[in-house]
């Protein structure tokens, strides 16, 4: 093995260096975390994912023999408003409208609707494929309408994201009668991390691509969907989360779907154990680069 050492790499995604001004797949950070409702420190998130993805830089990916950075230019972190959710959701829109397939690491999950809401302008109402272990879908947080556990509460009422084409995978936490009536009344898919569990990789995959078809879908993932003895480096973990190879699995299952964009949110590595939450994330976000299309 020639060239740099691991420990020496750049400080980008994969070590990515690049920042084109139309890259075929951008990877930008959102430091943002004042949304969070327990522990905060996903800010810390995007420096964590970057730093541990460094270990996945020595070859082609395993299965489909592709150098998945070819194609991915690590643009930076965005622009936010300090301490202010509403004008950061603004420039996080406003920021991520430029690129045509953006890759985001978080940061709390309130990124995501700001994200959603760049790419429903481009793509219309998306699919969703959202792994957590909460629902988000919570009308609040404790009285600010964008907490990290109200983003696809809004996300479906303005109409971004098709609730219809929207599967939740790893749903286990504790969550009030009316807010799980509200979502499964309006068409939401929910698995729990049990049914994956129970039911196996291979079954699961089939619902996900029974629910999100063959239109634009996104794909955001919490890192409190994994257990936390493979996590523990997130704000609200929940026990009895999905394995690291359970959600390995499932995203290498979902080739041949339409994703237009991703998200890697809620890695807080002050609460982390030797960087397992972090390297997890970052072979999360490496797997689903070997997803899209070789001709991007």
């Amino acid at each position: 093995m020639t060239g740099i050492p691991t420990f020496a790499l750049p400080g980008g995604f994969l070590g990515i260096t690049r920042r084109d001004a139309d890259p075929a797949v951008a990877i930008a950070g959102i430091a943002l975390d004042i949304a969070t409702t327990n522990r905060p420190g996903a800010r810390f998130g995007p420096e964590a994912i970057r730093r541990a993805s460094k270990m996945l830089v020595d070859g082609d990916h395993p299965l489909t023999r592709r150098a998945v950075s070819a194609m991915v230019s690590d643009v930076g972190d965005f622009e936010i408003a300090l301490g202010d959710i509403p004008a950061s959701m603004a420039l996080i829109e406003q920021q991520a409208a430029r690129f045509r397939h953006l890759i985001t690491l978080g940061g709390d999950h309130s990124i995501a609707l700001p994200l959603l809401r760049a790419l429903a302008k481009r793509h219309g109402p998306v699919g969703l494929v959202h792994f957590d272990a909460h629902v988000d879908t919570w009308p609040d947080s404790f009285g600010q309408p964008y907490g990290h556990g109200s983003c696809f509460y809004h996300a479906i009422n303005e109409g971004i994201v098709d609730p219809q084409r929207m599967i939740q995978i790893g749903i286990r936490s504790p969550v009030q009668r009316e807010v799980m009536d509200w979502t499964l009344g309006h068409g939401v898919t929910v698995l729990s991390a049990q049914d994956v569990h129970q039911q196996g990789v291979a079954a699961i995959a089939e619902r996900i691509r029974a629910v999100v078809g063959a239109q634009a879908a996104y794909l955001t993932f919490d890192i409190d969907a994994l257990d936390p003895a493979f996590a523990p480096g997130t704000g609200t973990p929940e026990i009895g989360g999905l394995a690291t190879w359970q959600a390995q699995a499932l995203l290498r299952s979902c080739g041949g779907l339409n994703f237009a964009g991703m998200d890697m949110v809620e890695v807080a590595p002050a609460y982390d154990q030797s960087e397992i939450t972090a390297l997890a994330a970052a072979t999360l976000v490496y797997e689903y680069l070997a997803l899209l299309p070789s001709e991007m």
